[in-house]
């Protein structure tokens, strides 16, 4: 026969599968993230063929390889699909791997960011009301700094930044709103009986935080970092079109960035256009997957599309 302690797994593990698959369920309901999804997925498999040949030749290299019979701004043709730029580079070539970057840099940036703002938030909720009040302050603070300009400044001071140096900055201006999210959930969830049969029961507060409530402002946490990643690709994108991104690089933004720069803003829009859509529909398709993710984790957002439902 099985335990009381071994059914009661059981069954968690049980209720935990059943709320996955009901997400899930709403998830794929949902046109809008249904949307969000394929966009990511094109953006993902043009991430991966900037490792695939002949994109890998020297001659398609995103940075240095430049066609010998061609040293100007080509429109596309059979050799170059999306033509080439002023000095004979592939456009294609670099779009492809201006996806890789945007990834990295969404990505990267916004799990940082995350993981910050949900460490203050939960440890400013938990540990009486001086922290709260400390952290609290110090992120309103960060909230109000314009990010955009603070980072243009350093750039400024201490020359145009690396990739790695703009994820880290961007990261360490974006977890404020998270952290006053997670603070307000962890309050309530400290009210919660599970936190007081914890407690009786001599859990410590490392394990009631990691244990009992991590997991349950994670979903939360997850859904504020598809906004974040939307946001620090933006971020990049600008930081590279005004000149302070990192020049070795090759982004989105750093090719608007050559695109202006060379007096082809009117000339090629076979160069303008590729990488400004990109940005806009990347940036699209995690907004509209964090819109899907809402619905899935609001149980009022929940409550309307079922009574819209009910009534069609």
């Amino acid at each position: 026969m099985q335990s009381k302690t071994e059914t009661g797994k059981h069954e968690r593990h049980s209720y935990r599968a059943k709320l996955l698959i009901d997400a899930w369920r709403l998830f794929h309901d949902n046109l809008i993230g249904r949307i969000g999804v394929c966009l990511l997925i094109v953006f993902g498999l043009m991430a991966l063929l900037s490792y695939i040949p002949p994109h890998v030749d020297p001659m398609y290299h995103p940075m240095t390889g430049v066609d010998p019979e061609i040293s100007y701004a080509s429109p596309p043709s059979t050799r170059h699909w999306l033509g080439t730029d002023n000095i004979g580079r592939d456009i294609l070539s670099q779009l492809l791997t201006g996806a890789r970057v945007a990834f990295l840099v969404g990505i990267s940036s916004a799990f940082i960011s995350i993981v910050i703002g949900t460490l203050i938030g939960i440890v400013a909720a938990y540990w009486g009301k001086m922290l709260d009040g400390l952290l609290m302050r110090f992120a309103d603070m960060v909230m109000v700094m314009p990010s955009l300009l603070v980072i243009l400044l350093l750039s400024v001071l201490f020359g145009q930044l690396s990739i790695w140096t703009i994820v880290i900055l961007i990261a360490l201006f974006r977890w404020p709103a998270v952290a006053r999210v997670i603070r307000s959930q962890t309050l309530s969830l400290k009210q919660r009986p599970f936190i007081d049969m914890a407690r009786v029961a001599g859990a410590s507060h490392l394990r009631i935080i990691f244990r009992h409530i991590l997991p349950n402002v994670l979903p939360m946490a997850l859904l504020y970092m598809t906004f974040r990643i939307t946001s620090a690709i933006i971020v990049e994108a600008a930081l590279s079109f005004l000149g302070f991104g990192d020049p070795n690089t090759v982004s989105w933004g750093m090719m608007l960035q050559w695109v202006w720069k060379t007096g082809h803003m009117f000339q090629a829009p076979y160069w303008l256009l590729p990488p400004g859509l990109c940005i806009s529909f990347m940036t699209l398709s995690f907004y509209m997957m964090g819109r899907a993710m809402e619905e899935v984790l609001d149980p009022r957002l929940r409550r309307v599309r079922n009574a819209k439902h009910a009534a069609a």
